[in-house]
């Protein structure tokens, strides 16, 4: 079984990597927030991070799209 899909270390990758750090609050919401307020001043290292700690979500939303019957 591919690491990608198993379900335990996806969400391992979710809960650490895809929020961290967790204070104030998780960086990727913060990211989220600033790409709903038009990404102004977002440079190429912040839309790096957004794709870094974005990806555990994908990949936690394509094992729940491939659960579906």
């Amino acid at each position: 079984m591919s690491i990608i899909n198993d379900w335990k270390f996806v969400l391992l990758l979710c809960l650490t990597l895809g929020l961290a750090p967790f204070y104030p609050e998780p960086h990727i919401w913060g990211k989220i927030k600033w790409i709903r307020g038009g990404a102004v001043g977002m440079q190429a290292l912040d839309w790096f991070d957004v794709v870094l700690h974005g990806f555990p979500w994908v990949l936690l939303i394509r094992l729940l799209i491939r659960r579906l019957p």
